[in-house]
């Protein structure tokens, strides 16, 4: 028998697997029965010695190396992992029991899990995403990212923070635009979630004030297993399709319009046949899942959010929100003043003491300022002493270097 055919088959033996005897043949150019011998033959003295088998350095490290296949990384790659971790042995036999595995894993079927109706709903984000509008600035932000698995109905909407508010305020829409609750939400290990202080590799603890919006809500939240993206793969799935969003580059004006794509964007999704279900999302829906969502009672949660949002005026004479700032007159400064979304979120609407002083449009840019506070907050300092006309001439000379400073 050949030595390099005897070498060949002690992968599969070492590995207890059971090689494709014809392509094994193809590969050495021998007659497949030859090659189906040399797997016996390889296998006979590993059968008398069962009683006596030695321990391998590689076995307190395979279920590191089996979680790492699965998240398709290269032989070398694990190995270089788990030398860190304390394996001492050769990359050779990480090498071939890493082949041993793909080989195995290529003949797996996928199992598809039957979703039910009512049941579940997955969530994540869509993080750090940038676009630049057509004048070529860039509008950093996130997309919040829900779906029902029963029938892969979304809500998707772009939000400039992933703060715990800003995750509860999120769900709170999902909930309204669906119509109800499901029974159970699937979440990622994210930190507004889970106490990453109090958990471990094998167990998330979520934090408390989560946890009473959750049973406020009724709903039971489920922390997916880390460097297990297919646990909640639905929404995996839709946070690849988000980079639906990337031809608009350069193709809207300001942060208001990026917000209108997306929302379009969400409802295009519904509307679209489903490749797993073969059905359109909102049909499927609303005849075979709307009725087993349970019904959020009416301000349960209000609790949990902000009802008099305040802000104390900076000596730039701006606010801040959502990490943006937005100005007011300069006679503000230091005072305190309340801010107002419109029914639409789109608009913002300063307050001082029940008097409106400000409305601003809700932007992505780091600085917002209105024409006459631009004006006004000139005429303080680097222009004082000159007139209106003056100052409007100035700013629109030098309107690119005040922004930068």
């Amino acid at each position: 028998m050949r030595y390099d055919i005897r070498e060949g088959v002690q992968t599969y033996v070492k590995n207890n697997l059971k090689p494709n005897y014809a392509a094994l043949a193809r590969q050495y150019g021998v007659d497949y029965r030859t090659a189906k011998r040399a797997f016996q033959e390889a296998q006979a003295p590993i059968a008398l010695k069962k009683t006596t088998k030695r321990p391998s350095k590689l076995d307190a490290y395979r279920d590191i190396i089996e979680d790492k296949i699965e998240l398709n990384c290269s032989a070398m790659a694990i190995f270089k992992f788990i030398q860190k971790k304390g394996f001492t042995g050769q990359y050779t036999i990480v090498r071939n029991y890493c082949a041993g595995l793909k080989k195995e894993k290529v003949h797996k079927a996928t199992i598809r899990v039957e979703h039910t109706p009512g049941l579940s709903a997955q969530v994540d984000w869509k993080e750090e995403m940038t676009l630049y509008s057509r004048d070529g600035k860039p509008h950093h932000f996130n997309v919040f990212l829900y779906v029902l698995p029963f029938s892969k109905l979304k809500f998707i909407t772009l939000v400039f923070d992933r703060s715990q508010d800003t995750l509860f305020s999120c769900l709170d829409d999902a909930f309204e635009a669906t119509g109800g609750v499901p029974h159970e939400i699937w979440f990622d290990n994210m930190k507004q979630v889970v106490d990453h202080s109090k958990s471990n590799f094998g167990r998330a603890v979520f934090n408390e004030r989560f946890k009473q919006f959750c049973q406020d809500a009724g709903y039971k939240p489920i922390a997916c297993r880390p460097l297990r993206p297919q646990t909640k793969g639905v929404v995996e799935a839709l946070a690849r399709t988000i980079e639906r969003l990337r031809p608009y580059n350069y193709e809207f004006d300001d942060g208001v319009d990026l917000i209108h794509i997306v929302d379009e964007l969400c409802d295009d999704l519904n509307h679209e046949v489903s490749q797993s279900t073969n059905q359109v999302p909102l049909d499927k829906f609303e005849y075979e899942e709307k009725e087993y969502l349970h019904e959020l009672p009416a301000n349960l949660l209000d609790s949990f959010f902000e009802e008099d949002i305040t802000r104390v005026v900076s000596k730039e004479s701006m606010v801040n929100f959502r990490k943006c700032k937005y100005s007011v007159d300069p006679r503000y400064i230091g005072r305190t003043v309340n801010i107002e979304l419109s029914d639409n979120a789109r608009q913002l609407q300063i307050y001082y003491n029940g008097e409106p002083i400000r409305s601003h449009d809700i932007t992505t840019q780091a600085l917002n300022y209105h024409e006459d506070d631009r004006v006004q907050i000139l005429k303080s300092d680097l222009l004082k002493g000159r007139n209106d006309q003056e100052i409007k001439a100035f700013i629109a000379e030098h309107l690119s270097q005040y922004d930068e400073v």
